[in-house]
């Protein structure tokens, strides 16, 4: 498991005063100023973020240091992220999307089908969207109890009981 969640997103500027628009990924969205300073993906960037208000797919916020609209705008695509000990302790049935991804995919009869590459959300529940062993192609499996009966963060392995055909087998 990794010491660091991706919590949220710079999506570009915000106006011409140097304001982002920043995407949560947090459960409650305006906690992601609470776990300030984030950092960048490889940890070489710290940033202090302070939220200003709501807008469409996110926040405005400002970012210490960055003051003029082309500095905001170089930091569009920045993925930002906290350090595990500072988020809040989550439940066993719950799972942090980074957890998840890497972990192998078996049947309930034992057969690995693939590998989870990543974890979707588009609104209603969460996918997982898994590599099937000997495919480039991606399959989408909804991430609920009746499709997903075991996770197994220590054994690295999730068990699944896919729909019919969703395999292709």
């Amino acid at each position: 498991m990794s010491d660091k969640i991706c919590v949220g997103a710079i999506s570009g500027s915000f106006g011409v005063n140097g304001e982002i628009r920043l995407k949560s990924f947090c459960a409650d969205p305006e906690t992601i100023a609470d776990y300030s300073p984030l950092t960048d993906e490889k940890d070489t960037r710290k940033f202090v973020i302070s939220l200003s208000k709501p807008v469409k797919n996110g926040f405005a916020a400002s970012v210490e240091g960055i003051t003029t609209k082309e500095q905001a705008d170089a930091l569009r695509g920045v993925r930002l992220f906290a350090s595990r000990d500072q988020l809040p302790t989550i439940s066993d049935d719950e799972f942090y999307h980074a957890d998840l991804i890497g972990l192998t995919v078996l049947d309930v009869g034992g057969a690995v089908l693939g590998k989870v590459h990543a974890v979707q959300n588009h609104g209603a529940s969460d996918l997982l969207e898994i590599i099937p062993n000997g495919s480039s192609d991606t399959v989408l499996l909804p991430f609920t109890n009746a499709v997903v009966p075991t996770v197994d963060l220590a054994g690295m392995r999730l068990i699944v009981d896919p729909p019919e055909g969703i395999f292709n087998e």
